[in-house]
């Protein structure tokens, strides 16, 4: 039933204990997870041949990828695979789900066709999951899991991913939430998989923020040091020191002091720490800009604010307009911002393109940056550069900002792996599971304090051969912080799964 495919050492192990019980494959990116799905795929339709295989994936361009690894190494006829997405009408998929033997599909649709009957999950033998660690909340891969476990006559689930995160209780959801068995993990050091990992080289280039960055930095410090001192004050707040307040402290904090309020305090001071809270989020990420993406993306952001401050009346944003350290921040930004003064990160980046591209006129180059309007800023920048042609990768449109749909971006990797331009800047789009497949060089524009897209990143280089990542980081700011957050998580990440696989095997 396959063709044209020598499956490798760890693929056959980890098949061996998918085809016995439902398993979590964590591989990191490049590994050949497909093929292990396509390996179940056909032992179970061997066993169970008047049966059914599903495979969901979050997006229509990874779903068509599995299908064409299908079309290339599986031996079935076209006409009995198919696809299901938003794009094809209910009517349609019922149709089509009567005569194929392999589905591939979105999950929210599929949430309509199972309800209404319009699919049989009984005839279903094999439960593929992509990017499995997405199985979290309502999201429609739990719904879909369950309804498959209680009606298909031989279930069998098998779920993928680069990385399931390295929250504990996050991954057992995951686990309970996909009925998960056993989990098969492979890192690039386990000795079966060491062969066929290419080497990567990780470079860390580190700059220095210029001193007019730190006047501003300076004052939006004072400016959160005054909420924070009061939200200590009130017994809000237990520590105070900025360097140890993170993002996600402050996001726990406003979701603890909302549910207080839901549950019917009417503690004024509740409401006061929520209207400070909400100006602490705004100057965080004023501050994040600053340091870790440059003057550009800064004055866009106070522009926003001051047009959110116009219409809105919230207390929140008349509080941080009057404040006079965030009114000589604005100044000096708005000052930085006529004289084109660049994030240092920026001067950085484009000589080590410049460099690149001279070297080599056939590079590829995918550089990550976190926030759209900065991305866009990078693409402007880097084409004028001699011998670059860069193009902003996004995700689908979001309310009043630029966006890629399925259609184009198809398209634009298409272009980039055929050479027509040599740089893609990515937001997170580029960072999961979308099949880019040989990127000479991957750079970080941030370190990003999340195990998942730190992996998914790194993941996208080194595929056929040595890979090359560098990320930049901007001195004693966020940048550093991150770099160690992500560091941990992944390592607690692979603590956490040894943990509760080595549960699940003394439990059976």
């Amino acid at each position: 039933m396959i063709k044209n495919f020598e499956p490798r050492l760890y693929q056959q192990t980890i098949f061996a204990t998918a085809a016995g019980k439902n398993t979590l494959v964590v591989l990191p990116t490049g590994m050949g997870k497909t093929n292990i799905f396509l390996m179940l795929a056909a032992q179970r339709l061997k066993q169970y041949p008047n049966s059914k295989v599903l495979f969901i994936g979050p997006t229509k361009p990874l779903i068509e990828q599995y299908m064409n690894v299908f079309k290339e190494h599986f031996e079935i006829n076209e006409n009995d695979m198919s696809i299901f997405t938003g794009m094809v009408s209910p009517e349609k998929r019922a149709e089509l789900w009567k005569m194929s033997k392999i589905v591939f599909s979105t999950p929210q649709g599929l949430e309509n066709d199972i309800i209404s009957s319009r699919i049989n999950l009984e005839e279903v033998c094999l439960l593929g999951v992509d990017e499995a660690h997405r199985a979290v909340g309502d999201y429609a891969y739990v719904f879909v899991a369950k309804q498959f476990m209680k009606l298909s006559r031989f279930p069998r689930i098998i779920a993928l991913t680069a990385s399931p995160g390295s929250d504990m209780d996050k991954i057992q959801e995951v686990c309970k939430n996909l009925f998960i068995e056993d989990i098969e993990v492979r890192t690039d050091e386990d000795p079966d998989v060491k062969p066929y990992v290419q080497e990567m080289q990780i470079d860390w280039v580190n700059v220095e923020l210029p001193r007019v960055f730190a006047d501003i930095q300076r004052l939006l410090l004072l400016f959160l040091r005054e909420r924070f001192e009061k939200l200590k004050k009130w017994g809000i707040l237990r520590r105070t020191e900025l360097k140890y307040v993170t993002k996600s402290d402050l996001l726990q904090l406003q979701a603890e002091l909302r549910s207080r309020i839901a549950s019917g305090e009417k503690d004024f001071v509740v409401w006061n720490a929520i209207s400070l809270l909400a100006e602490s989020m705004k100057i965080y990420h004023a501050l994040e800009l600053l340091e870790t993406q440059g003057i550009t993306a800064l004055h866009k952001y106070f522009e926003r604010l001051i047009a959110e401050s116009r219409i809105s009346k919230t207390k929140a944003i008349k509080s941080i307009m009057s404040d006079a350290n965030f009114k000589s921040a604005m100044i000096k930004a708005n000052i930085l911002h006529e004289e084109k003064v660049e994030h240092p990160k920026l001067i950085e980046l484009q000589n080590i393109v410049e460099n690149e591209a001279d070297k080599n006129e056939n590079i590829k180059i995918m550089i990550f940056n976190q926030y759209r309007d900065n991305a866009l800023d990078l693409v402007g920048k880097l084409n004028t550069i001699p011998n670059v042609k860069a193009n902003l990768f996004v995700g689908q449109q979001k309310k009043n900002e630029m966006g890629l749909s399925q259609k184009e971006q198809k398209q634009m990797l298409e272009d980039f792996t055929n050479g027509l331009f040599n740089v893609l800047v990515a937001t997170s789009i580029g960072e999961e599971g979308l099949d880019i497949p040989k990127v000479d060089l991957v750079i970080f524009y941030e370190p990003i304090p999340s195990a998942i897209r730190s992996i998914q990143r790194r993941g996208r280089t080194g595929r056929q051969e040595k890979g090359r990542v560098i990320i930049l980081m901007a001195k004693g700011t966020r940048d550093e912080g991150y770099r160690w957050v992500a560091h941990h998580k992944e390592k607690k990440m692979y603590r956490n799964l040894a943990n509760i696989r080595k549960k699940l095997n003394l439990s059976t």
